[in-house]
């Protein structure tokens, strides 16, 4: 068996057809059976959302209305917040002139 720790996770994002499953500041190893691979993730703050593409769109317009830009560009700083909508918010009002 060999086990080896995963450092620096953020986050782990767990989808479904029905559902969407986030895991902040988890613990992950990697664990190796018999050829098999297992990802152990334990630990962190989970909580669930509806489904993956409907709660996505939403998160969209939510920053694109408060920040004042298009749902484009509010989905370009989701990705580049890892879903985090706050800094997704905080990224477009640093960019964006004042």
């Amino acid at each position: 068996m060999q086990v080896k720790q995963v450092d620096d996770v953020t986050r782990v994002i767990i989808e479904s057809a029905s559902k969407r499953i986030v895991i902040d500041a988890p613990e992950v190893a990697i664990v190796t059976v018999q050829g098999q691979t297992v990802y152990q993730v334990g630990g962190g703050t989970a909580r669930e959302e509806g489904p993956a593409g409907a709660s996505t769109q939403e998160d969209a317009k939510l920053v694109a209305s408060q920040a004042g830009v298009s749902t484009e560009e509010a989905v370009k700083a989701l990705q580049e917040s890892g879903g985090d909508l706050a800094q997704a918010i905080i990224l477009l009002k640093q960019k964006k002139p004042s």
